[in-house]
């Protein structure tokens, strides 16, 4: 092999020499911060990725660090200049020393960052963030909601130590005018990552008992603006907006309104300005009622004045056509009094010749009915006679073929247990003693009792061998062992 052989290190030297020899003077670079870890030391590690524009996907990564002197000038400074903490998630620009090291890789040695750059950036995911709601529809979705005149049930998300909780409440309850409200806290977090995610969890409980209220009230007490980057994310935005009762916020800032309060039915400053909306809207609703009830007073006894005079002008015409009536109808009275005592007797003898014929025609019906029931009851019991004939003739045949059966069957069974009986009683004959003496076999016993092995004989025993024909007696006088 002709080329020149480099070991790994030697390899890991030129390509730091190339990158010192290239890289002289640190360089500004454009970076997202993917990770980052501050240890006991106060040195802070970053991990630094470019994704492609409009994905997640990774174009480059590479390692970075901010030695602990220059890390504690340079975190508040841009929190202070930015209004957002120094964190995962920012796009920054920062200017950096290139490092390469034969075991650790290429890496970068921060030394300055550019807070004018992640501010302009920061706008930028904001102006994107409200285009896109905007674009998906969602951004008006809560305002176009229809807020109660009257919201007195009211579910708050909130921290529950946070001193603003205690605030609303205090201002919604003790309120001068004495309304009643009716609060439910759901605990959040409200600054920091896991603050869209908590309050958003608080959303969906709150959408399991929707009906149970009347609006949501996102609160938090005063903090400093880096505090309430969390109001800026899509997600939770996108949350808020599309929520199905009206949410009013109050988190506790004067300055511009994060994408949350943009997409609020009501935004306000603070939690106590919440309460007073509130209180303020019982009040309104109230004074309005007051003058409704004034006016409606008024028009009821205007009502009942004209309506009293009226009647007493009905009653007097009333009186007067009652009396009128009274004296037509009393004449109308005497002269049907007079005609009916003329026609009386003639109406009556009219009635009677008409009864009599009913009766006559009465007792013709009832004649023909009781006949002709009795004709049909003959010929029902001559029907239910022929048919319990018929059932019974039936049932005769069937009892007749059941007995045939039966001797049939009883006659196979008793055949069958003969043969059987003649089986076992040859298996009887068979294993007879007898039978088998017969057969040229013999019996040993030894004071009347059978041996069966030659261990249990002595010399000089006295033996009985028993044939089919008698018996034969004989000493020992010697035995053998067979071979097994």
């Amino acid at each position: 092999m002709s080329e020149k052989q480099l070991t790994l290190s030697e390899l890991q030297r030129q390509v730091k020499g190339s990158l010192e020899n290239t890289f002289t003077q640190p360089v500004w670079v454009i970076a997202e911060i993917s990770e980052m870890t501050v240890n006991r030391s106060g040195h802070c590690y970053l991990d630094l990725v470019e994704t492609e524009q409009g994905t997640d996907t990774v174009l480059a990564r590479c390692r970075a660090t901010i030695w602990s002197y220059t890390f504690r000038m340079l975190k508040p400074y841009f929190e202070t200049t930015t209004g957002q903490l120094f964190t995962e998630g920012l796009k920054i620009l920062l200017q950096a020393k290139v490092e390469y090291h034969e075991v650790y890789g290429f890496s970068l040695n921060i030394r300055d960052i550019d807070p004018v750059y992640t501010l302009g950036d920061l706008a930028r995911q904001r102006r994107e963030i409200i285009r896109k709601l905007q674009e998906d529809g969602v951004f008006d979705m809560n305002k176009e909601l229809e807020l109660p005149l009257v919201p007195q049930r009211i579910a708050v998300i909130s921290s529950p130590t946070a001193a603003g909780l205690q605030d609303f409440l205090d201002q919604l309850h003790n309120n001068p005018h004495q309304f009643v409200f009716y609060t439910k806290l759901f605990p959040a977090v409200m600054q920091g990552s896991e603050a869209p995610r908590s309050i958003m969890d608080a959303l969906e409980c709150i959408y399991g008992y929707e009906q149970l209220f009347d609006a949501v009230a996102i609160i938090r007490g005063g903090g400093a603006q880096l505090d309430l980057a969390c109001f800026d994310q899509y997600e939770l935005a996108f949350h808020v907006a599309q929520f199905p009762l009206p949410v009013i916020t109050g988190i506790g800032h004067d300055k511009d309104d994060t994408v949350v309060d943009l997409v609020a039915h009501t935004r306000l400053k603070t939690p106590t300005a919440v309460a007073e909306f509130v209180v303020a809207g019982a009040l309104r609703f109230a004074q309005e009622l007051k003058e409704l009830e004034m006016h409606f007073t008024e028009l009821v006894t205007d009502q009942l004045d004209n309506n009293k005079n009226r009647l007493n002008n009905a009653a007097d015409q009333l009186n007067d056509l009652v009396n009128q009536m009274i004296v037509a109808q009393r004449n109308r009275l005497n002269i049907a009094r007079i005609q009916l005592a003329n026609h009386s007797e003639a109406f009556l003898k009219g009635q009677q010749s008409d009864l009599k014929q009913l009766m006559a025609g009465a007792k013709n019906m009832t004649s023909r009915f009781v006949t002709r029931q009795n004709h049909l009851l003959d010929q029902s019991a001559n029907k239910l006679q022929f048919s319990f004939r018929q059932q019974m003739l039936r049932s005769k045949t069937t009892l007749n073929q059941y007995q045939y059966l039966v001797k049939i069957r009883s006659l196979e069974t008793i055949r069958a247990e003969k043969k059987n009986l003649s089986s076992v009683q040859e298996k009887l004959r068979l294993v007879d003693p007898q039978n088998i003496l017969k057969r040229g076999y013999s019996l040993i016993l030894i004071n009347g009792r059978i041996v069966k092995s030659v261990r249990s004989v002595k010399e000089g025993d006295l033996l009985e061998t028993r044939l089919s024909d008698g018996t034969v007696e004989s000493t020992v006088e010697s035995k053998k062992l067979s071979n097994q």
